[in-house]
This record gives C-alpha cells, structure tokens and sequence, in this order.
C-alpha cells in the first residue's frame, strides 16, 4: 500500500512502453493515477491505442478533458502534450500530486539525427514545464527518466553514476543529460525533490517498435534480413520491463534529501564528479550485466525457430559499441537488483508478440 502522504501520482507517457506498465502496477497497489500521453505518431499509434485499451482508456474521437477508466476507479487520462504550457499548468493546479514520475519524450538515438527540432520541444522545453509545475504546486517527490546514452563513449566500465557525462554522441543523449542539469538546477533553487533514472536498454512485452527486440522480431517473421551493427561486435545492458518497474515503484517513497535517502550519500568519491546538498540524486537502471549481440539475436532465433539472415553493418553515427550498468547504489536504496535474464525476458516478450499479432 502507498505512503498516504504519498498517494497521488502523475505519470507522464502513459501511452508508452514503460508508462504503460507503470500504470498496470500503481493501481494496483492503490496509487490514486493520473496518466497523460500526446499519442504522437512517432511509432504505431494503434499498439499506444491498445495499451491504452488495456487500462481501460478508450480515446474518443475529440478528446476534451478528464477521461476515466473503466477498468481501475483510481485511475484517469488526459489526452495533453508537454508542450501545453497553459493545460500542464491548470492540470498540476487540479490535481494536487504528490509524486510526478516523468516518462513522456522524444525517444531514439537514430531519430534524433533526422528529425532535431521534436527532441527540443518535447525533451527540454517539455520537461521545463514539468519542473514548474512540480515548483508551483510543491510536488513531493519528481522521479524522471534519463537514459544510458548520457554516458556517450565512456570506455570505463561498468558505467557508473560518478562518472563523467559531458561527451554525449547524440542529439537525444544530450537533451537527456540536460534533463539532468535542469532537474538539479530545480532541486537546488526551489527545494524540488528529484530523482533521475538512467534506463538501460528496456524490452520486453508491449515494447516500442523502434527498439531492435521488436524490429528484429518483425523483420524475421516476414522473412526479411536483419541489419546488424558494428558486424555484431556490440554489447547491450539488456533489462526486462519487470525489473525496470520493480524499481521505479521502490524508489517512490526514497525521497532526495529526506532521512531516508540523502543526496550525497553512499556516493563513493572518485573524483570525477561533483558532490551536491540539492535533493537530486541520479541511479542506473540496468540488469548489470551486458549481453553480446550476437548472443542476443541467437536466442531470439531459437525462441521464434528462425534463423536471421544477417546483414553486417558498420556503427551507426550516435551509437555506441558497449553499455554496462553499475548498479550498486540502486541496490542499496531500494534492496533490489534487476534479476530477469535474456533468455526468461525474450520468450515473455514472444509470447506477447505472438498473441498480439495473432502468429
């Protein structure tokens, strides 16, 4: 059961992968949930429809307002983009939340090469207006998703929170290590409680398009060629969607500068980055243990009976060839690692593919 005076939360994305599942949870443990999404066509629109769906929210036609569950009574959506300015605003006024958990952005490496504008407007300009709203209506608790691509071309592993971010290799990792600066520079001038959460490649069911499980699963199906890159020399801190939710939903009530999880500590000193008193705190959210590629896609061949045909590729501009997470800071705040293997988390996510697809 929630902390009461924890009790009201906004989830932002919940349309999406993770907010999706975020959402199953919360209600049930008893979260009072209110959940926003733009439903921007960025990838299919009908799977963020049919998650939706799932929690019970039905889009009509021209949506206007408050639009309630018919599954879960503690749970309500509102059709919003980040970039309204004026109807964040009125809604952080409405509601009252004492938690503001921040999922919404502009997502992808590869996309941000083509398309620049739409990670400023929703990553930064977007995230601002979630900070003001967290300022104004003196929200408890802001836990925001980063992203392991703000380590760039770190060549030190596993990566860790102390390390160094200032070399970021894409548009869409720098706007995320501005995430991080903005949540801080909000801790520090406004008491603003924040906790950021570097996500390590999440997969699972439900999962986004645009993430290779899926897009290799796809490709495969039809009996197409896969592109695989760095000729397969790459290595990925796989985490199933579990994991990542088990994680979020501990570190709800281990609030920055509080007794229960301060700032600074437990922190080791390495001298590569500087200390801060602002309630702000930044974790990995990895498995901890990267999984090659190649590895990756044989048991994606075994659990689908189908054998790739592979097209090896050179690296991508704004990849990066290893991501590892040190997640021992995480585990010692919440007292739970990331558990679910490659093997249990790919046939969890065939299963769900075979059925939403009808294969």
């Amino acid at each position: 059961m929630p902390d009461n005076e924890l009790k009201n939360i906004l989830v932002t994305g919940t349309a999406g992968f993770i907010g999706y599942h975020l959402v199953q949870r919360l209600v049930k443990e008893g979260y009072n949930v209110t959940g926003i999404d733009n439903i921007n066509s960025y990838y299919d629109v009908q799977l963020k429809l049919d998650r939706l769906k799932e929690t019970g929210i039905e889009i009509p036609e021209k949506p206007d307002g408050k639009i309630q569950s018919s599954e879960h009574e503690n749970y309500s959506f509102y059709k919003l983009d980040l970039n309204d300015r004026e109807g964040l605003a009125k809604l952080f006024e409405q509601e009252s939340f004492d938690v503001v958990i921040n999922l919404a952005a502009q997502a992808g490496v590869r996309y941000s090469l083509e398309n620049p504008h739409a990670y400023l407007e929703s990553n930064i300009t977007g995230f601002l207006n979630i900070l003001e709203g967290c300022r104004h209506t003196s929200v408890g608790h802001l836990i925001y998703a980063s992203s392991s691509s703000v380590y760039g071309n770190n060549d030190e592993v596993p990566f860790k929170t102390s390390d160094r971010v200032d070399t970021p290799v894409s548009l869409y990792a720098a706007t995320k290590k501005s995430n991080e600066l903005m949540a801080h520079t909000y801790s520090h001038l406004f008491d603003v409680p924040a906790t950021g959460l570097r996500f390590f490649t999440v997969y699972g069911p439900w999962g986004r398009p645009d993430m290779a499980l899926f897009k290799f699963a796809d490709l495969m199906t039809a009996g197409k060629p896969i592109d695989v890159y760095n000729h397969g020399d790459m290595y990925r801190d796989f985490t199933y969607i579990d994991d990542i939710i088990e994680s979020i939903v501990r570190l709800i009530p281990k609030i920055p500068g509080s007794s229960v999880v301060k700032p600074s500590e437990k922190v080791k000193d390495t001298g590569k980055q500087e200390k801060s008193n602002a309630p702000h705190r930044v974790f990995n959210i990895g498995h901890g243990s990267p999984v090659k590629l190649m590895d990756f896609i044989d048991t994606l061949e075994k659990n689908l009976g189908i054998t790739a045909e592979k097209n090896m590729m050179p690296m991508q501009p704004g990849d990066v060839p290893r991501t590892w997470a040190d997640v021992e800071d995480l585990f010692e705040v919440i007292d739970y690692k990331p558990k679910v293997s490659v093997e249990v988390g790919i046939s969890e996510f065939i299963r769900w593919y075979k059925a939403y697809f009808e294969k």
